[in-house]
């Protein structure tokens, strides 16, 4: 069975990029914003639903930055193969945007976004083998 995730690397303009922390499953992560495809959606719909469900903000989808073309099993479920795909999205009045000071991990089911100077990011930062190497191609483009 496969599992479509569409994600999107938000960078603002004091070079910081939001991130996910996350708790699920008696799992706590860090990972970009974003989620699964639900039948009938395009990739675009499917992260402007994301970032409004996630966010309450209405996003511009933009490049496509990476997809994995290899297999990656499902930390959640080792039935389901994963296909991610990560695009720019662009949101003006990234101020407007609720983070807060949380304590990571999270210890309670939920997420909460924060901002991450992109000179900070690297594969150590996130959870996911996919995340990981998205986030050394965002530190490579630096």
């Amino acid at each position: 069975m496969f599992n479509i995730r569409v994600y999107g690397i938000l960078i603002n303009e004091n070079q910081q990029v939001l991130v996910s922390d996350e708790h699920r499953n008696g799992m706590a992560f860090t990972k970009f914003p974003g989620g699964g495809l639900e039948f009938g959606e395009g990739f675009a719909a499917s992260l402007e639903r994301e970032f409004m469900e996630e966010l309450q903000i209405e996003v511009e989808v933009g490049e496509l930055l990476y997809f994995n073309d290899f297999n990656q099993v499902s930390a959640f479920n080792p039935k389901q193969q994963l296909f991610s795909f990560y695009y720019f999205v662009h949101f003006n009045d990234w101020h407007s945007i609720e983070t807060d000071k949380h304590k990571i991990p999270l210890t309670e089911d939920g997420e909460k976004h924060r901002w991450m100077h992109l000179s900070e990011i690297s594969a150590a930062s996130f959870n996911f083998p996919i995340d990981k190497i998205v986030a050394e191609k965002i530190k490579k483009s630096l």
